[in-house]
């Protein structure tokens, strides 16, 4: 490849080691995800899948290592710069976090507000095409949230971290809460969006059915660290007590059988 062509990955972090009080929940750990990748982070209970995610939205430090958004550090160089770098990615919390004092309008329209770059009539324009764009009508815009279901606030949630028209989407557990129907539906969103709009993504995920029919590459966080990273057969074929019982219980050859994947012997 000719070394213009070349980008650098779209998030790297290095030697990353983070703990709480005595307890170390990474270890030198590493991870690259290249430009238009999509990337589940899998793990079991308390093995800081969402403590990672947060420490790449800048929401937590690591005690040690670094973190590369777009090639360039999350951390220092000014609130000016570390400012703009976060604009180019969006965040979709598990519970979605919206205001509960905001209509579904003033959500979506609060990170537009806050860059102070547009006026109402520009914003108003720009948060109904984000409604559309997450299958929602103009007249959901005056819902607040406590009117919504799970399912509409996982898309209001989605078009508020997509108003920026950020070039990388972080959603951790994007599908926890949801009924089979509705997470499927919210699945093909996510995958349509992906594809239209060019994005990488990286998500936490416990769900078989989530992880087959969007990732291109999972990362299995064990042992502190990125135990393994590849495309769903490869992590299949590696041999460790996680591994196994996440991808090759009963339930999961089922669900990766209903994805299109080939059963893989227990």
């Amino acid at each position: 490849m000719n070394s213009m062509d070349a980008s650098p990955p779209v998030i790297r972090i290095r030697d990353l080691s983070t703990r709480f009080g005595d307890v170390w929940i990474h270890k030198e750990l590493d991870l690259e995800i290249q430009r238009g990748e999509l990337v589940s982070l899998v793990g079991g209970s308390g093995s800081g899948k969402t403590t990672l995610l947060r420490m790449v939205v800048g929401l937590l430090l690591p005690d040690s290592g670094s973190i590369e958004i777009f090639g360039e550090p999350l951390f220092g160089g000014g609130v000016a710069r570390e400012r703009d770098l976060r604009q180019r990615f969006g965040v979709l919390f598990q519970q979605g976090a919206l205001f509960s004092a905001f209509n579904v309008f003033d959500n979506i329209a609060f990170p537009l507000r806050e860059l102070k770059r547009y006026d109402e009539d520009a914003i108003h324009d720009l948060v109904m095409l984000k409604l559309s764009m997450v299958e929602l009508l103009p007249r959901h815009g005056k819902l607040m949230p406590a009117e919504l279901s799970g399912g509409m606030i996982k898309r209001v949630a989605l078009a508020r971290a997509l108003a920026l028209e950020p070039e990388l989407l972080l959603l951790d557990e994007p599908t926890a809460g949801l009924d089979p129907d509705r997470s499927d539906s919210f699945v093909r969103l996510i995958r349509m969006l992906g594809e239209e709009l060019g994005l990488t993504v990286m998500l936490v995920t416990h769900d078989l059915d989530t992880l087959a029919a969007l990732s291109t590459r999972v990362a299995v966080l064990a042992e502190q660290r990125i135990l393994a990273y590849g495309t769903t057969e490869e992590i299949m074929q590696v041999d460790h007590p996680f591994i196994r019982n996440f991808f090759l219980s009963d339930r999961s050859v089922r669900a990766l059988q209903k994805s299109g994947f080939a059963a893989v012997p227990h």
